[in-house]
């Protein structure tokens, strides 16, 4: 039996500029190093750019990734995620709330609540008082979990423990929530190893936590550091020149992409050529550097 599979999910929302693909290439290495299998998931329920899926995937071939099974699309699974929400509000679990982003932040918090968690304002509204609110605001679903710690164990972070409040299931517009679609998708695919970007690191004691109450196991994680500009602000496309298809024009090959990758996780040296299968024979996750990525696009517009 092959051991739990490594991921990698991206959102559908534009092209993958390098510190996503940097994220990709070291959640594959991870999983490839260590015998996993490897997935690929495109979370499309929000944010959806026409061709962008498509044009992803073909980065990520380009860098000589591959994946194991196809590729899942959350919105193929709207009927998975209702029947797992219909589960929970049997048994008690749900409860509507009406709430605002606004509401959340002007509420009283709860003693040693963090900043930002939910007050639990809708949490035992009577049904006259669901029934007034729902005719100005449709109702988004919550957790009914009260304000609690969990910890998840991270390859980074190590025992890394944060509170978690009654977190949100489905947005009211209907549409399943993040820490929901993830829970329930990496136990579909067998996830056991979760790498992505240490902006993430926040959500995932909530995500143990809901993975607790749904019986499902919960994934080992490395939160990995993330690309930032200059500024020390996490990468986006708008700094300019960092997607494979910005960068082709001004003589960048995959293969050269890939060296700047690996050169970004310790992997590689200037200059030097490499391969992904390359990559994978000398992987060492204790060679990834602890801080973030520096993306310097001014030198990225110059020669590869």
């Amino acid at each position: 039996m092959s051991p739990p599979a490594g991921r990698y999910a991206p959102s559908p929302s534009g092209d993958l500029h390098v510190g996503n693909l940097r994220t990709a290439l070291l959640a594959w290495l991870f999983a490839r190093s260590q015998g996993r299998p490897f997935r690929m998931r495109m979370e499309d329920l929000d944010r959806v750019e026409p061709g962008a899926a498509q044009r992803q995937l073909g980065d990520l071939r380009a860098l000589g990734l591959d994946w194991d099974e196809p590729v899942m699309w959350q919105s193929d699974r709207l009927d998975t995620y209702q029947t797992v929400l219909a589960e929970l509000t049997a048994q008690g679990r749900t409860y509507e709330c009406f709430c605002s982003r606004r509401d959340i932040l002007e509420a009283p918090s709860a003693p040693h609540a963090p900043p930002g968690a939910y007050p639990g304002t809708c949490r035992d509204l009577n049904s006259r008082q669901r029934a007034d609110r729902a005719r100005t605001r449709p109702a988004a679903l919550r957790l009914r979990a009260g304000v609690r710690e969990a910890e998840v164990v991270d390859d980074y972070a190590g025992h890394y423990r944060a509170m978690v409040d009654d977190l949100v299931l489905r947005r009211n517009d209907g549409i399943p929530a993040y820490n929901l679609v993830v829970v329930v998708d990496d136990d579909a695919q067998q996830v056991g190893q979760v790498v992505r970007g240490d902006d993430l690191l926040a959500s995932a004691p909530r995500q143990a936590y809901l993975a607790g109450v749904l019986g499902l196991p919960v994934p080992r994680y490395a939160h990995v550091p993330m690309a930032v500009n200059r500024d020390g602000v996490r990468l986006a496309k708008r700094d300019g020149a960092v997607t494979m298809a910005d960068l082709a024009p001004l003589g960048w090959t995959p293969a050269t992409v890939l060296s700047l990758l690996a050169r970004s996780a310790g992997l590689a040296g200037a200059g030097e050529p490499v391969d992904a299968p390359a990559l994978l024979a000398r992987f060492d996750p204790a060679l990834i550097p602890r801080e973030p990525w520096v993306v310097d696009t001014t030198a990225l517009a110059g020669s590869p």
